[in-house]
């Protein structure tokens, strides 16, 4: 019986130390970031990227075509392809289609610079 309870403890304390909280994954660490968040708002905002995503701190930004953003610098992964980095997240904004060749997920035509800037915003949602 000992045994059973220690490996029920060691197993709870791996889950805790492996960032699992509530069923979800929550990335320990935290994305270092280019970008200028509030430029990646402005943008957000201009392309109305609200009308398919919920997404905190947007006005209107109740769409519920594509996945709400809530918390999107706790996910690990982007459309379920990519490890949550910036690097990808800057490619899945530019260039959805090359990374999910079936998504819905317009090519908005975001400049390299904007597309920093968006992912600057998306890593401040915590």
């Amino acid at each position: 019986m000992t045994s059973a309870i220690s490996f029920v403890a060691a197993s709870f304390a791996a889950l805790l130390l492996a960032g699992c909280y509530g069923g979800q994954t929550i990335r320990p660490y935290a994305v270092a970031v280019d970008g200028n968040a509030r430029r990646g708002k402005e943008i957000i905002e201009g392309y109305g990227c609200g009308s398919c995503h919920m997404i905190p701190g947007i006005h209107h930004a109740n769409g519920l075509v594509g996945p709400p953003l809530i918390y999107f610098s706790r996910r690990t992964m982007i459309a379920g392809e990519l490890p949550n980095t910036q690097q990808n997240l800057v490619l899945w904004i530019q260039h959805p289609r090359q990374v999910e060749p079936k998504t819905a997920m317009p090519d908005l035509g975001l400049t390299e610079d904007q597309a920093y800037d968006v992912a600057a915003y998306l890593y401040t949602l915590r």
